[in-house]
């Protein structure tokens, strides 16, 4: 059947990538489309889309929607979509274009225009099809972090939820469909090579594109039809080497290095979170579950996005759930009886590491050597120091200003 929606395509990234410059690209290009824009910025006056209406000829083919002081990603979300039910009444366009903020989440995003959004009284699945989520990382930027450790972004400007840029961009680039990779102009082309091996490490399934000054082939970034939630939800690369089990070799191409760590015994928490603050600078991306001893209730979790490091509760072991609840996701899920202990459950670390040109082996060695002993699986583990009390997720380490 044919699909009458209004298509629509996403643009993510961080401050200084160049959104803005690929919206321009595209909107002045010959595509033959008539195209509606929304631009969110954070700032009180929307400089983005101000800059998009001097560097147009914008006629009666486009308008621009303008989205201040917030994140369509969250404060925002239903004036976003009250202004594109608005546009749809007029239906005076044939493809939608969406600019969000440099620290929008792009799940929550994607969630409003594919499943809608309670609060608001327009339901956009009945008239607009997400087509694309794009992110546009700037290259540069990048290889600067690359030779001095530095963050991954340019600025340091927290979100309305807390989180820092890098862990946003690790989002933004594990989420989407495509990957511009722009500002290419200012890299060379080896250096070019090794960040395109972290990028599809962190997100094998995106069409990865390089551009200069945000010169991109509208094709690429329109009407590609790649958008599927579940897809896009499974894509990231921590997430395909669990899948994989990568723990027994380390995988490696261009100085990209991944591998899985899996242990069936608990860390000792004082040595973990020690080991967590002092992370090697050349590990970009950490992600996955630990069993910390005298916290047996809670699957720990931990989220390194650059130089920015989270541990802390994430969820709960299915050896605490009721026993008929257990069956349930046993039932679901076959495979989850494969590592059961009759004592201790599905308790157990697997974590993920994605770094370049880092030594997995000393990393691999230090983490064993958080491992309880022989000696103190026979201690009393409630008389450990917790430092994971927090039901928050406790920040371990943060980039210097």
């Amino acid at each position: 059947m044919t699909d009458d929606r209004i298509p629509v395509t996403v643009l993510s990234g961080p401050l200084g990538a160049g959104k803005t410059t690929v919206l321009n690209r595209v909107l002045t290009a010959d595509h033959g489309l008539e195209v509606a824009v929304v631009v969110n910025d954070m700032g009180d006056v929307n400089v983005d889309a101000e800059h998009v209406a001097q560097q147009t000829d914008l006629g009666g083919d486009e308008e621009i929607i303008e989205l201040s002081n917030g994140c369509i990603c969250c404060r925002l979300r239903g004036d976003m979509l009250d202004e594109v039910g608005r546009l749809a009444d007029r239906r005076e366009f044939d493809y939608l274009l969406v600019e969000s903020s440099g620290i929008s989440e792009p799940v929550p995003v994607a969630q409003t225009f594919a499943m809608g959004f309670e609060d608001a009284d327009f339901d956009p699945t009945d008239t607009y099809r997400l087509d694309t989520m794009t992110t546009v990382v700037n290259a540069h930027s990048i290889w600067e972090s690359f030779d001095t450790g530095t963050a991954l972004t340019g600025r340091e400007l927290q979100g309305e939820s807390g989180r820092v840029p890098e862990e946003v961009l690790l989002d933004q680039i594990e989420f989407c469909d495509v990957l511009l990779l722009n500002k290419c102009d200012l890299v060379p082309d080896a250096a070019l090579d090794e960040i395109e091996a972290v990028l599809e490490r962190l997100q094998p399934r995106a069409n990865l594109v390089r551009t200069e000054f945000g010169d991109v082939d509208p094709d690429a970034i329109l009407g590609t039809g790649r958008f599927d939630f579940e897809r896009a939800q499974a894509s990231a690369g921590w997430k395909h080497e669990l899948q994989h089990d990568h723990h027994h070799e380390p995988q490696e191409e261009h100085g990209v290095t991944s591998f899985v760590y899996q242990r069936d015994r608990p860390f000792h928490p004082e040595r973990i979170a020690a080991l967590l603050s002092d992370l090697p600078d050349e590990l970009i991306r950490a992600k996955g579950f630990f069993w910390s001893a005298g916290r047996e209730d809670a699957a720990m979790g931990i989220d390194k996005a650059g130089t920015s490091v989270r541990a802390g509760p994430s969820g709960r072991w299915l050896a605490t759930l009721p026993k008929a609840q257990r069956e349930q996701y046993f039932a679901a899920r076959p495979g989850l009886e494969d590592d059961w202990d009759d004592t201790w459950g599905d308790r157990m670390t697997r974590l993920v590491f994605i770094g370049r040109e880092f030594d997995d082996e000393t990393l691999i060695a230090r983490l064993d050597d958080c491992v309880l002993t022989d000696g103190e699986m026979d201690d009393d583990w409630d008389a450990y120091p917790d430092p994971f009390e927090s039901e928050e997720q406790r920040e371990l380490a943060l980039a210097d200003d």
